[in-house]
């Protein structure tokens, strides 16, 4: 299993930047593929990114539109989310998740964080 804490959110104006980060804990985080998603109020939750337990292969949500970047270090057992040029439409409660392989719905991660909130002022 895999015990997972997002963090890194906040409040940032319009074409600003964050950096999420995922602290994992277990020793078998590098076996996981790791994903963001997202949950605005009064919407589903939205996948926004996923990476390869190595790190090799990466998704993206058409959303995204090259803005974002995810990464990962196994040896310290993290992921990370860097947001760049957000937008208004950007803010959500902002969740990373783990799974067997990479994938972009939610059904397919089997561990969560409790999520971070980003929120982007205009």
């Amino acid at each position: 299993q895999v015990q997972l804490v997002d963090s890194g959110g906040g409040v940032v104006e319009a074409g600003g930047s964050l950096r999420l980060s995922c602290t994992a804990s277990g020793r078998t985080f590098r076996n996981y593929a790791v994903g963001w998603f997202r949950q605005a109020p009064g919407k589903k939750r939205e996948f926004v990114a996923t990476i390869s337990p190595g790190g090799g292969t990466t998704y993206f949500a058409d959303f995204v539109e090259g803005r974002f970047a995810i990464s990962r270090d196994n040896a310290r057992k993290k992921a990370y989310l860097e947001m760049n040029r957000l937008k208004p439409e950007d803010t959500a409660v902002y969740y990373c998740a783990a799974a067997d392989s990479t994938a972009t719905i939610a059904l397919a991660y089997d561990f969560w964080g409790r999520g971070t909130q980003v929120t982007v002022s205009s």
